[in-house]
């Protein structure tokens, strides 16, 4: 959703999702039990994620009645960011559940074994193909998200022009000096943006398509936030900014968040979507090894696929929900975009040349 956000649209502009960390707290006895009320277990389960979780009070409490749990949520950064905490303190972990690791990153956390192997109640209610480590259930995918350019509308509107809608698109003389992308070495929708070039125009020619970005005035900066609030003309904090790239990385999901945090709120997004140019980015959950609290661990992870959770994230983490049988809000519906073909990239493809990419990426593009 950043994951950003990466995912975390709603995070700039309205101040929601803030990088405050709340520190894991509750007894610190093993769970020796199944539940809260068994002796010596703890009442509270720790969150471990990205700055970009989410989720309204109700349904945390909610989670509490029906299990007698308390959530603790620890932020740690960006999803990189809080991967790499998890790696460092391997075995003896922040918290018990690990939020936010996605298929670009997933094989880092899978080749240090974080996590211990778990089957969520309810997972066969989670679409096949988001299921990248069925068999051994060592995550659980959570949601998923299109990360594609997204376009100022009143830009294009007012110059009479066509906005971009492929890749190839991006490339040609009448949107030079248009997009801004974010570091494919520091940012989870950069990366994914690199990734969707590499599924458009295969291991071999993804390396000549971005040497026709950088002749067309591609700006590169670190971050998603950076991107998008104060480069990109189409958002509430471009504006303010004097911003002037129409273009930016994003998500498919940004439109509904510039009108829910718009006073009064547009009939329509005042940012539009280049469905041609999106790559499919899905996150999950697992339970950490050496995790305090198992059985609470295990509680919340079912939790996460129940349709409470997944049909309150829309609005709060502006992600799609992962079972097939959730409903969307008609905000997230109306003004999202349906990306019908994303570009995909396998996950042991991924996990084989991720560091070569983007080193290549780096050497090509930012130097």
């Amino acid at each position: 959703m950043n994951s950003h956000l990466r995912r975390a649209v709603g995070a700039a502009l309205a101040g929601t999702l803030g990088i405050s960390v709340l520190s894991a707290c509750g007894e610190k006895s093993e769970d020796k039990g199944s539940g809260p009320d068994a002796a010596g277990a703890s009442k509270t389960v720790t969150l471990v994620s990205h700055d970009s979780f989410a989720a309204s009070d109700a349904v945390l409490k909610e989670f509490t009645r029906q299990t007698g749990y308390t959530v603790k949520v620890l932020k740690s950064g960006d999803a990189g960011a809080a991967l790499n905490k998890e790696i460092l303190t391997k075995g003896s972990p922040q918290g018990d559940v690990f939020f936010g690791v996605d298929n670009t990153l997933l094989s880092r956390a899978l080749d240090n074994d974080l996590f211990t192997p778990y089957e969520a109640k309810g997972l066969d209610r989670v679409a096949d193909e988001v299921q990248l480590d069925a068999g051994k259930h060592r995550v659980t995918p959570v949601d998923s998200g299109d990360i594609c350019v997204n376009y100022d509308k009143k830009f294009f509107a007012d110059r009479k022009l066509a906005p971009p809608k492929t890749f190839a698109d991006l490339a040609k003389p009448q949107y030079k000096n248009m997009l801004v992308v974010e570091n494919a070495a520091t940012s989870s929708p950069g990366l994914g943006f690199l990734l969707g070039s590499v599924g458009e125009y295969g291991e071999s020619g993804w390396q000549g398509y971005w040497k026709k970005l950088k002749d067309n005035g591609v700006k590169v900066v670190d971050g998603w936030e950076q991107a998008y609030n104060e480069e990109f003309s189409g958002s509430a904090g471009g504006k303010k900014a004097k911003a002037d790239r129409p273009l930016v990385v994003s998500y498919a999901s940004s439109p509904p968040v510039e009108v829910l945090y718009s006073d009064p709120q547009p009939a329509e997004a005042p940012t539009g979507v280049a469905t041609g140019t999106c790559f499919r980015q899905i996150e999950f959950a697992g339970l950490l090894k050496g995790a305090k609290n198992q059985a609470g661990g295990k509680a919340l992870l079912d939790f996460l696929i129940g349709k409470q959770f997944q049909e309150d994230m829309p609005l709060n983490m502006f992600v799609n929900p992962v079972i097939e049988d959730a409903k969307l809000p008609e905000l997230f519906t109306k003004h999202g975009a349906v990306v019908e073909q994303p570009e995909t990239v396998a996950a042991d493809t991924i996990a084989k040349n991720r560091e070569q990419w983007v080193r290549s990426w780096s050497s090509l593009v930012v130097k």
